[in-house]
């Protein structure tokens, strides 16, 4: 091989290597993208189901009277006459 092809295929390999891997939206930073796109995808779903829950929990707390007087009773301390309560407070 002359000194001309072995040049002219170091520079197609070094032209094909920048094109994979170099530039601003390289290959590297192209798979650290998709990477980035499946964890926000996984979050965004994560959130659906939070927000799906909240929701039902809403519609319960405004319609549901089971639900009402359990939140009453626990968060804050409301009682029915003739009920006793008890608060045992740590020392």
């Amino acid at each position: 091989m002359t000194r001309i092809r072995v040049a002219g295929i170091a520079g197609a390999l070094a032209l094909l290597a920048f094109a994979a891997w170099g530039g601003e939206y390289g290959t590297a930073d192209w798979l650290t993208i998709r990477r980035q796109l499946g964890d926000e995808r996984a979050a965004v779903a994560g959130l659906r189901v939070e927000l799906d829950s909240l929701s039902k929990l809403a519609r319960d707390l405004e319609t549901n009277p089971a639900v009402q007087e359990r939140v009453a009773r626990e968060q804050f301390g409301l009682i029915r006459d003739g009920e006793v309560l008890y608060r045992v407070v740590p020392r």
